[in-house]
């Protein structure tokens, strides 16, 4: 069986992405969530079953392969289920997506850096610094682009659940959390994102998390 390690659900961002691709698999997986930064982190991100992503999550064990980072992941399961689950079946609309995909693991430094995922915290709105207002104003932009190219009659970026709304689910996230100004035809789309079943269960088990950490819980903007 798969064996993800992710870290807490309340702030890990990049563990939600390898949840969700597991999730999305349908395959079997065993879910093993450390906490990050408490006092045997270090020791345990030294561990063999560690060792490969130098101590980083989410790293998914199948056997003795190993892969971490997210969209690795994503691409990873993507092979294992016959390229069905993941990315749409249109080229035009597949490139898109993965060219998105790619874009949210490289860039929006600034919105994942000041407005870092809090699932427990929803703080008092304010006017977000103009580095991060530049990166929302992008992400509607694409997200406007893909709904009115690919989105047809469905209710995800690309018409049904897939990688480019694996990706993207923890900026949902953020939007509530910090209640960042979004265009309209936005809302919907966060809401659909954040009622998915899989979206559910990862905030309700979020909520009873006993672990705090106190960097997190601040706003940073």
């Amino acid at each position: 069986m798969l064996k993800l390690i992710i870290g807490n659900k309340a702030y890990s961002s990049w563990s939600l992405r390898g949840w969700l691709a597991c999730k999305q698999s349908g395959l079997p997986f065993e879910e093993v969530v450390v906490p990050l930064y408490d006092d045997d982190w270090d020791k345990r991100r030294q561990g063999d079953e560690f060792a490969p992503s130098s101590g980083k999550v989410p790293i998914l064990w199948d056997g003795d392969v190993f892969v971490w980072d997210s969209l690795a992941i994503v691409d990873f399961l993507n092979e294992r289920t016959g390229n069905t689950k993941f990315w749409p079946a249109d080229e035009a609309a597949r490139a898109m997506a993965r060219s998105m995909a790619a874009e949210m693991h490289s860039g929006f430094q600034n919105l994942r850096a000041k407005c870092t995922m809090n699932i427990r915290q929803v703080y008092p709105a304010k006017k977000p610094d103009d580095d991060v207002l530049e990166e929302l104003t992008r992400l509607m932009e694409i997200w406007a682009q893909a709904r009115a190219r690919f989105a047809g009659d469905g209710d995800f970026l690309f018409g049904d659940f897939g990688a480019a709304d694996i990706m993207f689910a923890p900026v949902c996230t953020r939007i509530v959390t910090y209640q960042l100004p979004v265009a309209r035809f936005a809302v919907p789309y966060v809401e659909t994102v954040l009622n998915h079943p899989f979206m559910q269960d990862w905030i309700a088990a979020a909520q009873e998390e006993e672990w705090v950490i106190e960097k997190f819980e601040q706003p940073a903007t």
